[in-house]
């Protein structure tokens, strides 16, 4: 779905456009989303398989939760936003916990650049699974992973084709995150 965003320059900062979110990526110019990963007491972590009909790493397991901000939009609205439309589950802002913004940039072609911030969050996920009601045309299937199997795949990279290409940073980060809060 095509929305406007706001854009931003390399260094976070806003330049005042609002845009189509489609000429952004065409024009490869940065702007913000919200990354929500949920995980479980019993040390699992959800993981989204991207729709097959995504124009960027289509079928490949992703963050819980992830979506862009919109133009003028608030992060918390977008975080909250998001978790509703993609997993139908109703989560307040309270409960999240920011673990930082994480500036993202992959040329997929000459007429797709993704340059974004990821403003990421973890939060408990207090259903269970098959409750979840996964949005059709976002998400392929949803997965609880063993916190321990989805560090070793993605820290290592040991199954690089499995999982969106973020960086290893990134993924650092999030697992660290969830540990301390486990």
């Amino acid at each position: 779905m095509d929305e406007l965003i706001d854009i931003y320059n390399a260094d976070r900062i806003t330049t005042g456009k609002t845009v189509l979110k489609s000429i952004a990526h065409k024009n490869g110019w940065f702007h913000q989303t919200v990354h929500i990963w949920f995980y479980t007491s019993d040390r699992k972590i959800l993981v989204q398989q991207r729709g097959k009909h995504k124009s960027v790493f289509p079928l490949l397991w992703d963050v819980s939760v992830a979506g862009h901000i919109g133009a003028g939009e608030k992060i918390e609205d977008a975080a909250i936003r998001e978790i509703e439309e993609e997993i139908g589950l109703q989560v307040n802002f309270n409960d999240l916990k920011k673990i930082g913004i994480f500036k993202s940039e992959h040329k997929h072609s000459e007429t797709l650049i993704d340059r974004e911030f990821h403003h990421t969050f973890i939060v408990k996920l207090q259903t269970q699974l098959k409750q979840l009601i996964k949005q059709e045309s976002e998400v392929e299937a949803l997965a609880l992973t063993p916190l321990l199997k989805f560090s070793e795949e993605t820290w290592g990279l040991a199954n690089p084709k499995k999982y969106v290409p973020h960086s290893t940073d990134y993924y650092k980060t999030v697992i660290k995150a969830i540990k301390k809060e486990l």
